[in-house]
Formats: structure tokens, sequence, C-alpha cells
């Protein structure tokens, strides 16, 4: 764990392996496929010519040579007939198969392109559900760190209705939350101006339990963070395993976490478990206060984040496909 969406140069990325979008002769060719072999040099091909080439939805693994990487794992994509000659499954099982060979291997950092969204014409957003749900699912049962590489913008397609939704619900949140501070500077203006110079000021009175009360007190010493997480994961009945791999969190950074009852995590951090937790937006917001924050709508972030709580949708991944289409940080990591 975790899955990382990055912009890259995939034959740059010092990673145990890189998997390599090949056609099935494994001899190279154009777009990832003739970078990688560019990159590795002529020994690359020389190896491929000995493992009799590979078929649509299978995997074979090579040396890395020249390239930081020290695998290159080569998969065949299927190309796009339509959708109705079982691409999903096949490339579901081109992903699959890199992922088992990488695991074979002792592999803890895997890069992959987007398969078949190039030259074999994939639909972008299709080909980009299949590779993030495909690697999201094989990371919630092992550990490993698997980058999803694109190298430009153009490479990377949510799908179109989803990223309306979010537009608009970004829209209507962000546009109101700048209307709202706007009117309440005006409010506050006309009511300095129309109070009396000798206005006495006024204490503020606080809510609940009166000031220096045993009550009071009590509510001081609130449970942190930390302690919020472990008891509802408790409450939830999952693992911490279960908890961390589906806040896309790194086992260590959670162990860090456990041991330190005072531990105040990153933003990202804090809303990845309260997704992982699956938590309603207020109790998502009671989560996120005891790291110190707040959701807000002046962060096209947070009003991302809110907008998958707010439908129910707490697939990490997804969230954090949405995130990348609008140029933010990802949760978890």
């Amino acid at each position: 764990m975790p899955l990382h969406i990055v912009r890259n140069d995939i034959t740059a990325m010092k990673v145990d392996a890189i998997v390599n979008a090949a056609n099935e002769s494994l001899l190279g060719g154009g777009g990832v496929d003739g970078a990688i072999h560019q990159a590795a040099g002529p020994d690359l091909v020389k190896e491929c010519r000995t493992l009799g080439g590979c078929k649509t939805g299978q995997a074979k693994i090579t040396r890395g040579y020249r390239l930081p990487a020290r695998f290159v794992i080569h998969t065949v994509g299927p190309i796009w007939r339509g959708g109705s000659h079982k691409e999903r499954e096949l490339l579901i099982s081109a992903y699959r198969s890199s992922l088992e060979l990488a695991l074979v291997n002792r592999c803890e950092t895997v890069a992959f392109p987007l398969i078949s969204s190039g030259i074999y014409g994939y639909p972008k957003d299709q080909a980009l559900k299949v590779a993030v749900d495909t690697i999201g699912d094989f990371l919630l049962s092992h550990d490993m760190t698997v980058y999803l590489v694109i190298f430009d913008r153009a490479a990377y397609t949510i799908g179109g209705k989803l990223f309306a939704d979010i537009a608009a619900y970004i829209d209507d949140r962000y546009v109101s939350e700048h209307t709202d501070i706007q009117e309440e500077q005006r409010r506050r203006t006309a009511v300095f101006l129309s109070a009396p110079s000798d206005a006495e000021p006024t204490a503020p009175v606080p809510c609940g339990a009166a000031p220096g009360s045993p009550d009071e007190a009590l509510r001081q010493l609130d449970e942190s963070f930390s302690q919020m997480l472990l008891r509802k994961i408790d409450e939830s009945s999952m693992t911490d395993a279960q908890c961390y791999k589906k806040a896309n969190i790194d086992r260590r950074l959670f162990s860090k976490i456990r041991s330190d009852v005072r531990y105040k995590p990153s933003k990202p951090t804090a809303m990845a478990f309260a997704v992982a937790l699956e938590l309603p937006l207020g109790e998502a917001a009671e989560m996120l206060g005891k790291a110190g924050f707040a959701f807000s709508h002046a962060s096209k972030f947070d009003i991302i984040v809110e907008y998958f709580i707010a439908h129910q949708n707490y697939n990490i991944f997804e969230i954090n496909e949405a995130l990348f289409a609008f140029d933010q940080s990802l949760l978890g990591g």
C-alpha cells in the first residue's frame, strides 16, 4: 500500500518494476512500449526474444537493464473493438497478471502505465476505472506500493458525467461560500457603523457548562484523533489492516498513529480514515476536527471529498481519481 496516481515518465521511475504495455511479440513497438525499449537498451529486446511472445491478458518479466527499475513486466492489453469482445475482462487480467508476477518476484514498488488507452483505443475513462479498481482490489489483500503513471493530462480522463456532477457541486458550494463571506463582511460593517460609540463590549457567553466548572474541565479532556480513530475501528468491526488499507495508508504511518495518542495527521490522512470508516458527513467533520482541521468551502479539495461522502461513495480510489482530475492532492498515501 498505497496506490498513487502521478504524472511522470515511467522510464524514469525508481521502482522495483515498471510495467510495459507491450504487443504480443514483446519485441517493441510505439508509445510506452517503444519508450521503454529505447531507455532499457538493446539487451532488453534480446531477452524478450527468448520468451516466445505473450498472449493478451497475460504477463512476462525481464530484467530492467539500463532502466532505474530492476525489472520490466511486459503485459498485453486488449485492442478496443467496441466493448463486446471481453475487452474489460482481458484488461483486468493484464493488470492482475502483472501484479501477481510482481508479487512472486518480491517487488515492493511497481509502476503502471494506463494500459490499452493509447493506440489500442480503449476509452480512457473506462481504462482508468479498470486500472484503479483492479489495483485497488489487489492492494486490499497485499502490501505493495503501486504507481499509476500518467504522462500528460490528455492521457487522463474520468467519466464525463462524474466530472460534470463534481464540477457543478464545486461551483454551487464554492460560489455560495464566497457569497456568504461577502454578505457577512457587509453585515458586520453595517453593525459596526450603527453601534453607539460608548457601547460596552460584551463578553462571550460559553455554551454548555459554566466557566471554571468541573464539567467544562472534563470537556477539555477530549479524546484525541488517534483515540477516536481506534474507537471507530473497534465499533466498525474492521481490523486495523482492513482500515488502513481502505484508507490508502501505509502500514508504517498507521503504526505511528496507533502508538502516539497525540499524533497530528495531515488533513488528507485524517480525511482518508473518515472515508475508510464510511463516516457520515457530521462524524467525518468531527474526526477532522480532532486533527485540528475542518471542511472548508473555500477549498476544492474539501468540496470534492464532501461530494463523495454526501453521495455515500466511500471508494477512496475513485475519490482519488476525481481529485487528480481536478489537480488536487490525493487522500492517504
